[in-house]
């Protein structure tokens, strides 16, 4: 199996420097580019530091002899299995939608049998100008994808539709456009080795997860007392939306079941939102089967067997209302059992005390095949790790303990997921 191989064609404009954090992403996720750049757009960013990005030779001369003879243009527009222009700017649509072919990139594109997708990046006027909606529309015509951009600030202090969409947001469509069969097999992550477990190295490897479906849960949950008060605990989501923006960047479709958290969706992540342990069991179970699930989610144990339908108020007696408290569905053990129980389960376990032990009985209590542990004791430096931006865990696995060391939750997430697709 090959690389996915895709042909980028940066044409000059402001938003330009985005394209090397796109060749960034793509890389992540085991994708080939080779680049082209318009006169204007060396402009605003150079073919050197495309070259250390791509790994590859950047294009741009037309009638350069060396490259000619040695790629050719025929070559490049025929070689990718894509082809993406970003950013689009508004002269490079027209010559394309007019079928011109004056330079490298407008010659490519006219002689490619590959599918091609635009990103437009522009000012407000220009976008909504009817010579660009017109040439818009002979694109479509053509059969080029269009991605719609943003609306928002622009650099030139006007606001309106025209940015250039997030780079995450443009990997992810260009993952969807590509087909599964080209995927690059996963790689384990490289380890280090101590006497007694297996510490994971900080850096990564080319792990996919195209084609399959993963399902995250994250954040707490809210069980209601009264219509103002409710249990929960101090979990921030943040661990679980990392691990689900992972996920999607591997290539995966993902599912994420978030409590009540105040954090932006993932690109590329299908989000449901839940506020009770119940509602978050039957979203889980309404979004199998899936090829595993990280139940991250920090789970209220319990819920108030009447929660009240009124705020309850205090009386002047000093008397305390008398709470009657039920067990929650326990999610994890029953995926663990249940008949579409996914490939891969991994269960989170945060403990105080006696971290690893409890892990370890968890695991097969619960019928997880992983469990991650981490101590969220809260000491006097930071929140510690519900609400801290770090966090150091314990993988334990029917195989033994690993350590891993502390590490941003990114980072977690990252190497949490190559594990997960090594396993798949």
């Amino acid at each position: 199996m090959t690389s996915p191989r895709i042909l980028l064609i940066i044409s000059g404009g402001i938003a330009a420097y985005k394209s090397l954090e796109l060749v960034r992403l793509l890389r992540r996720r085991g994708v080939a580019v080779r680049a082209v750049l318009t006169d204007s757009a060396k402009e605003f960013v150079t073919p050197l530091s495309l070259g250390v990005l791509t790994e590859d030779h950047v294009y741009g001369a037309m009638f350069d002899l060396k490259e000619e003879r040695e790629i050719g243009h025929i070559q490049l527009s025929r070689q990718a299995d894509l082809i993406v222009v970003c950013p689009a700017t508004a002269n490079l649509l027209a010559r394309m939608a007019g079928g011109l072919a004056d330079d490298l990139a407008s010659t490519i594109l006219l002689a490619t049998d590959k599918p091609v997708l635009a990103v437009p990046a522009m000012n407000v006027r220009m976008w909504h100008h009817a010579a660009t909606q017109r040439n818009l529309a002979q694109l479509r015509a053509d059969g080029i994808t269009i991605m719609e951009p943003d609306e928002g600030d622009m650099a030139c202090g006007e606001f309106g539709k025209g940015r250039l969409p997030d780079p995450e947001a443009i990997a992810e469509r260009i993952m969807a456009m590509l087909a599964p069969e080209v995927v690059t097999p996963t790689l384990a992550p490289q380890l280090l080795t101590d006497t007694s477990r297996t510490i994971v190295a900080p850096d990564r490897s080319g792990a996919t997860l195209y084609g399959r479906h993963i399902l995250v849960t994250a954040g707490p949950t809210h069980e209601p007392i009264d219509p103002v008060r409710f249990i929960g605990n101090r979990s921030s989501g943040l661990q679980g939306f990392a691990i689900a923006r992972a996920a999607a960047e591997a290539g995966a479709r993902v599912t994420l079941v978030s409590g009540p958290v105040s954090l932006p969706d993932p690109p590329g992540v299908r989000r449901v939102n839940v506020q009770t342990a119940r509602e978050m069991l039957a979203a889980v179970e309404d979004a199998l089967p899936a090829d595993a699930a990280i139940m991250v989610a920090a789970v209220a144990d319990w819920h108030v067997a009447d929660s009240a339908g009124q705020k309850i108020k205090k009386d002047g007696s000093g008397a305390t209302p008398t709470l009657t408290l039920v067990e929650n569905p326990d999610i994890l053990a029953t995926l663990g059992r249940h008949a579409r129980r996914p490939r891969l389960l991994v269960g989170f376990a945060a403990e105080t005390n006696d971290v690893v032990a409890h892990a370890v009985a968890k695991r097969v209590r619960k019928g997880a095949d992983w469990i991650v542990a981490n101590d969220v004791s809260v000491g006097e430096n930071g929140p510690g790790v519900m609400g801290g931006a770090d966090n150091a865990i314990h993988l334990i696995t029917s195989s033994g303990v690993e350590d891993w060391p502390l590490l941003p939750k990114e980072a977690v997430a990252r190497h949490l997921i190559e594990r997960i697709a090594d396993a798949l």
